[in-house]
């Protein structure tokens, strides 16, 4: 559902490449009846072969998918037998219902799946490992993003006029995303995005005081994950654009004794399509990597 926006788009990519999915139906309000090469003429030649048509929201979560991905912005009533990752905001606090599901910290347990925001993916796959030994009152995560964090809807925020040459905070103080970092820490966090001129790409960088090195449980935490990586050096936005898996680092500041916790995604990777799709394997019993971009080179 909502496979016109950019979310959708990049889901519906990672579904043609996984082993085990097939396509039931392409759910789009704006594009129902017409051909999935009305939205990227790359669609016609998947490898696939022909694809569904596109056809209302509404009739792609009644055409009786094993599970189905949402990318919009609207709740809906979920088919009472499917696997239901929701890609928006809509279910992600206070819903009993759904489980809030970041694979490497908290599997999905149920079939009704809210996928993280991609700020909160990246602030928590710094912190939440990290928990039990920082101040809460010392947090803070300062996160920048592409313009594809703003979603595929035209706005004046997002004209080039605003973006290039330009680095602008917002929400500030008030953005979505920190109430999930909140509900998975335990505690609030000090949390102000930006807006940078890149197309897709996410930094968090966490300033926190910790009552021991935090380097060796991030190393714990992620010691088996084939997807997040604790690395020495800086972690890079532009070696992580395009794919689905996450950079986190941790440094000391030699002036402060505070440590600077760094986790380097794509918001529209491992921060929504790649993340949904991980969760998704892991609901049907799956090897959680399937389908996901996990490896390349920088160029």
């Amino acid at each position: 559902m909502g496979a016109n926006g950019f979310a959708g788009q990049e889901t519906l990519d990672r579904v043609l490449a996984h082993p085990v999915l097939e396509v039931v139906a392409l759910g789009s309000d704006s594009l129902q009846g017409q051909t999935p090469g009305a939205l990227d003429p790359r669609l016609s030649r998947n490898g696939h072969g022909a694809l569904p048509s596109f056809v209302s929201n509404e009739e792609a979560l009644a055409a009786g998918a094993e599970l189905v991905f949402v990318c919009l912005d609207n709740e809906i009533d979920p088919p009472a037998d499917a696997v239901v990752v929701d890609l928006s905001g809509s279910h992600r606090i206070g819903f009993a219902d759904w489980c809030y599901a970041l694979p490497e910290l908290a599997p999905p347990t149920g079939r009704l799946i809210a996928n993280p925001g991609c700020y909160a993916t990246a602030a928590l796959l710094a912190l939440g490992p990290l928990a039990a030994i920082v101040d809460p009152a010392t947090v803070v995560v300062d996160g920048k993003s592409g313009i594809s964090g703003a979603g595929r809807a035209l706005r004046e925020s997002s004209h080039a006029a605003a973006v290039l040459e330009n680095v602008s905070p917002y929400k500030v103080g008030e953005h979505r995303h920190a109430p999930e970092i909140a509900q998975l820490l335990g505690f609030p966090v000090t949390f102000v995005p930006h807006v940078v001129p890149i197309r897709r790409g996410l930094v968090c960088t966490c300033y926190v005081t910790a009552s021991e090195d935090p380097r060796p449980l991030l190393e714990a935490a992620y010691a088996d994950s084939h997807v997040v990586e604790v690395i020495d050096s800086i972690p890079d936005v532009a070696r992580l654009q395009n794919t689905d898996a996450a950079e986190v680092a941790a440094f000391k500041d030699t002036s402060t004794g505070r440590w600077i916790v760094i986790c380097a995604i794509d918001n529209l990777g491992k921060g929504a399509a790649g993340q949904a799709v991980q969760n998704a394997n892991l609901a049907l019993g799956l090897e959680q990597t399937l389908g996901l971009r996990l490896s390349g080179v920088l160029v």
